[in-house]
């Protein structure tokens, strides 16, 4: 079977999309060879990389209570949600499995707020990577690692294009983007915290009346905005050979869904996307990847110590 590399982006809830995508590309003969993620990208690379069988991880989110993923954060961490229920699903299913035991090449990208920089996580315990990855600034909390404190690796690169290219370089890369093209921004709900169904309604009544929820929707509008457009950046400048767009647009980043509709649309937008997956596939094509330069785009860190080089 053809064999492929994936960069999975992020988008909060609209990750389950992916599920979809993995499942449409299984269904059309090809395998995944490598996957780079960021936020909810990282975390379904991650338990697809660790070798679970993707009919059962399907099977477990369909069946996932959402309602308890997220909390009000009450303790002292600079964040608005408590992410002690979700993370308890990713104990289950990742455990203490480290990047050095997967059966497909992962790595997933977080940003080192005190270094003001992109890094990679491609070493140590995948879980540990996974809670960076996913940590959005202000809504999750950050996640220390030696001495970076990393979050949601969207901040810089919302598709990890440069990374699986890193991983892979002679695969076409396919990049599933959960966000619209920029001709169907102005239809794109906003992402702001009142949009957490997932909380009961009184506590989110009260919530979204308080002046720094206000506020901090005017916040994530803006980063939302400035996240769609860096990521048609990258976009440009990384050159996935596909872009799939799943049709998730309509939903917000922490919305309570219907996961079979998700997965669904996921593999819809792959038939979609399969004269352009042929075209990647062809001979030319797969000659021309042979000869391109391809560079560590970033510092690599892992999750058990500071930072380590390539060649360790």
């Amino acid at each position: 079977m053809p064999d492929i590399a994936i960069a999975l982006g992020g988008g909060g809830v609209k990750g389950i999309a992916h599920l979809g995508v993995l499942r449409g590309l299984q269904k059309q003969g090809l395998t995944v060879k490598a996957i780079a993620g960021t936020s909810a990208g990282g975390i379904i690379g991650a338990v697809i990389a660790k070798g679970i069988p993707l009919d059962d991880v399907v099977n477990r989110i369909i069946h996932l209570d959402q309602t308890e993923f997220f909390k009000l954060s009450l303790n002292k961490a600079p964040a608005l949600l408590d992410l002690s229920g979700f993370a308890n699903v990713l104990v289950e299913m990742l455990g203490d499995t480290a990047f050095e035991d997967l059966p497909i090449p992962f790595a997933c990208t977080a940003v080192d707020i005190k270094a003001y920089q992109e890094v990679i996580i491609s070493k140590g315990k995948i879980l540990d990577a996974v809670l960076a990855t996913m940590a959005i600034p202000g809504v999750f909390p950050p996640k220390e690692m030696g001495d970076n404190l990393l979050v949601d690796g969207g901040v810089l690169d919302p598709v990890p294009v440069s990374v699986v290219r890193w991983l892979a370089p002679t695969l076409p890369v396919i990049a599933v983007v959960l966000s619209p093209s920029p001709e169907g921004w102005a239809h794109v709900p906003s992402p702001g915290l009142e949009s957490v169904s997932m909380l009961p309604r009184p506590i989110m009544e009260t919530f979204s009346k308080l002046a720094i929820t206000q506020a901090m929707n005017i916040y994530t509008s803006s980063m939302d905005i400035s996240g769609r457009m860096l990521s048609e950046l990258r976009l440009k400048i990384d050159k996935p050979e596909v872009i799939i767009r799943p049709k998730v647009e309509k939903f917000n980043i922490l919305d309570k869904v219907d996961a079979e509709e998700m997965i669904k649309i996921g593999e819809d937008a792959v038939e979609e996307s399969m004269d352009n997956i042929r075209k990647a596939l062809d001979w030319p094509n797969a000659i021309g990847r042979y000869f391109r330069k391809v560079e560590l785009p970033a510092r690599l860190v892992g999750t058990e110590d500071e930072e380590f080089t390539p060649n360790e």
